[in-house]
């Protein structure tokens, strides 16, 4: 890993891969629905892969770099967590559907999942 980005906490570096990561993959599972919707599924499914191949390079070294000290729970829900960061701005901005009120509270849902999991850590 790059000297510099190994002098940031772990968790830090896991939720910076882990957002990059989500990217991918968000676009890899939906980002088709917009851009290949008059094409056949295979070639969807193809390109997905391909886009696909880039979330698990950086999801990988995410996940091995946070399991060094959180728990597989705790990077679970911070994967949850950055999945709703990143999926809201894609429907809003990207596939241009409108905001909803239902995202703050599966936010709010997420913040409750967040306490549960990371409240007894030392």
């Amino acid at each position: 890993m790059i000297a510099w980005f190994q002098t940031f906490p772990t968790w830090v570096q896991t939720a910076i891969l882990l957002t990059a990561s989500n990217v991918f993959m968000t676009f890899a599972w939906y980002g088709h629905l917009r851009s290949l919707q008059g094409r056949a599924w295979f070639v969807a499914a193809t390109v997905s892969w391909g886009i696909a191949l880039f979330e698990y390079l950086l999801q990988v070294p995410a996940n091995r770099i946070g399991a060094t000290e959180l728990s597989l729970a705790q990077l679970k829900i911070m994967q949850e967590v950055i999945t709703l960061l990143v999926f809201v701005p894609f429907v809003v901005l990207y596939m241009k559907q409108p905001m909803k009120l239902d995202f703050l509270w599966a936010a709010l849902c997420m913040l409750g999942a967040v306490y549960f999991i990371f409240r007894n850590q030392g």
